[in-house]
């Protein structure tokens, strides 16, 4: 069942905030108020995994630029991504928060638990300040994800949600035209 359109389910959990070495407490509520993006991934201390938080942390400043905050989550707890950060030289380097998952709620609210592994697959959420989500991509298990695409993805999200009426066609950058839906350009694109 697609996510799209729907709020986020809600959530408390315990996370790493990377940036400040503290843990907190953290909600569902946490992630409103702004556009947020939320990174699953299978577990710490693993492969791929690793490449792609680091990924990741390379477009933070420009996600951030763009009023969005990044949380990962795995089904790890927050002392494991903490003790991950303080070992990897690739995951040292994030700034974002990082949610422990351990009880699987949050997994499968945004349905990308494998029920079997009891680990989260590849998913990636674009949330805009309602906490509704505008965007999903969930990925297979042995293929990394390209953060650099959620840049275009959200200043699309962002640029339909401040001008109702218009659409981003496909390979839309900002300051390119949009589309205004009509009976007029039914059959003419």
């Amino acid at each position: 069942m697609s996510l799209i359109g729907k709020e986020i389910q809600p959530f408390n959990a315990s996370a790493y905030q990377a940036g400040s070495g503290d843990f907190i407490e953290l909600t569902e509520e946490n992630l409103k108020g702004q556009w947020s993006v939320v990174c699953f991934y299978p577990a710490d201390f693993t492969f791929v995994c690793p490449t792609e938080l680091e990924d990741l942390q390379n477009q933070y400043a420009t996600l951030k630029s763009l009023g969005v905050e990044v949380y990962s989550v795995s089904t790890d707890t927050h002392f494991t991504h903490k003790a991950w950060h303080d070992h990897s030289e690739a995951i040292g380097k994030i700034e974002y928060t990082m949610i422990g998952d351990p009880s699987q709620r949050i997994s499968r609210g945004f349905d990308v638990l494998d029920e079997e592994a009891g680990l989260a697959q590849r998913g990636t959420f674009i949330l805009d300040p309602e906490g509704i989500v505008q965007a999903a991509e969930i990925n297979a298990d042995g293929i990394g994800r390209d953060a650099s695409t959620l840049v275009g993805k959200i200043k699309a999200a962002q640029y339909v949600r401040n001008n109702p009426g218009e659409v981003c066609p496909a390979k839309w950058e900002e300051g390119s035209e949009t589309l205004k839906p009509s009976l007029d350009l039914v059959g003419k694109i």
